[in-house]
């Protein structure tokens, strides 16, 4: 009689597929247990911070487990899926019996590096290597290795233990954790760690100052009084988990309001001539088939505008004290989606031309209304506009992006009575609104470019002898 080895059954890690990101919601399962995979096929999407993304698996097998149902929101790091990469066959007991476990681990398809896993990267064994240790090589047996890789959830460890107990491994932190830790008089070696392969967080350090009589707090007698908590008509009202992009706009939202001071600044313009210009780009033979409408003239002036004042084009670094000027510009638009308020930006867009700038925006439109707009596109961002306008609005005071000076809500369109020569006319008028961050944008800097601005659109012509 044969049975399975539990050497056979890999396990899929929550990876980060941002920079930075520390968890993601599981949306949707595209296998189930006894499912067979193969190396590349996604099994599941899942929504992060910033983006809906599918993840595949990284080798062939059959699937074992999902350890979490749809809905869920797991930590990086954390397995997800386990697969049964022996394809389903059976495995002796004996012959693996037989066989001493330092080869067996030796023959694991686990190499040095993180695993890739075709989007980010998981956590892998050798994520414990990242800092080789100095002085000299002594104690370091095959045993604690395999100790190390139990550890990290690839595979059993039975005779390891004794020869892991000759030298006890040096905890794993990060430097600002370590110097927490050196700075409360906390020893790492006695931290329970709860990060990703057995990481010491800042929690951790935290909670090993804190004395044991914290622990009740978390006694089931004390979890009792969340039982009424849904005193609420279900009937009347709706209550929806802050979670995915809203929980990731929110923080960014307010963290950008207390800590950038934000100053708005209007102008009301008429804007007849850029309409008639934007009819007339239409009909131009090298932008057939592209996008052409307002936000790409209003793009094109905004980055002409940035151009005659590169100092708008900054951000603050309060880490070290400095104004960091960017010689380059990646254009954020703020797209509304079914999944909420997203920012992707066009890389490099003052080096663009018109047709290559209004190809980029079709592409950034049509994606972020897919829900298809990956994490890379919403970083880096330097500058924003915000087309408050399409729903009929006429102007606002947007909030400026995490990291970026400026942003430029545009209103609504409309014709309106308007003093053109002389004699009051209809014309399309329209309001701009610039909010800036007054800690490195002065008042003179941010209306010079508000003027600048409006001054493009009122003469689109500016924008070749501007340019």
């Amino acid at each position: 009689m044969t049975t399975m080895t539990e050497a056979s059954v890999r396990e899929f890690k929550m990876p980060d597929v941002g920079e930075g990101l520390t968890e993601a919601e599981i949306l949707k399962w595209y296998v189930q247990p006894g499912d067979q995979v193969t190396d590349g096929q996604v099994v599941c999407e899942v929504e992060t911070a910033k983006a809906a993304v599918e993840l595949p698996i990284p080798y062939d097998g059959v699937v074992r487990d999902l350890h979490f149902p749809e809905g869920s929101t797991v930590d990086v790091g954390t397995p997800i899926i386990a697969v049964d990469v022996s394809g389903g066959a059976a495995v002796p007991a004996p012959a693996q019996a037989a066989a001493p476990a330092a080869p067996v681990e030796e023959k694991k398809p686990e190499g040095s590096g993180r695993q890739p896993v075709l989007v980010g990267y998981g956590v892998a064994a050798s994520s414990t290597k990242r800092r080789p240790r100095k002085g000299p090589e002594v104690v370091v047996p095959e045993a604690s290795t395999a100790v190390q890789k139990e550890l990290n959830g690839h595979g059993p460890v039975a005779a390891a233990a004794p020869a892991s107990t000759a030298e006890k491994p040096r905890p794993l932190a990060k430097p600002p954790v370590r110097k927490l830790a050196k700075d409360l008089g906390v020893d790492l070696a006695t931290v329970v760690p709860s990060g990703p392969d057995g990481i010491i967080t800042r929690e951790d350090v935290h909670a090993a100052v804190a004395p044991p009589a914290a622990e009740p707090v978390t006694a089931p007698a004390v979890s009792a009084p969340p039982a009424p908590v849904p005193a609420y008509d279900t009937a009347r009202e709706t209550r929806i988990p802050v979670k995915g992009v809203r929980k990731a706009t929110a923080a960014a939202m307010v963290g950008s309001a207390f800590t950038a001071p934000h100053v708005t600044e209007f102008v009301t313009i008429d804007v007849t001539r850029t309409m008639k210009l934007v009819e007339e780009l239409k009909q131009d033979k090298d932008l057939q088939g592209l996008r052409v409408n307002p936000l790409l003239l209003i793009a094109k002036a905004l980055l002409v505008a940035i151009k005659r004042n590169p100092g708008i084009n900054a951000s603050w670094d309060e880490a070290n004290q400095e104004i960091v000027l960017k010689h380059y510009v990646n254009l954020g638009i703020a797209a509304a989606t079914p999944r909420g308020l997203i920012v992707p930006n066009i890389k490099d867009a003052h080096d663009k031309t018109l047709p290559q700038l209004a190809e980029a925006l079709g592409e950034l439109v049509s994606t972020a209304r897919e829900g298809k707009t990956s994490p890379a596109a919403m970083q880096g961002g330097t500058v924003t506009i915000t087309n408050v306008g399409v729903f009929g609005v006429d102007t606002g005071t947007p909030i400026l992006n995490p990291g970026e000076s400026a942003i430029l809500a545009v209103g609504a369109i409309k014709l309106q009575p308007w003093v053109h020569k002389g004699k009051v006319k209809p014309r399309q008028v329209t309001t701009l609104a610039l909010s800036f961050d007054h800690r490195l944008v002065d008042g003179e800097l941010g209306s010079k470019v508000l003027a600048d601005v409006a001054a493009i659109l009122e003469q689109p012509k500016r924008l070749i002898t501007w340019a």
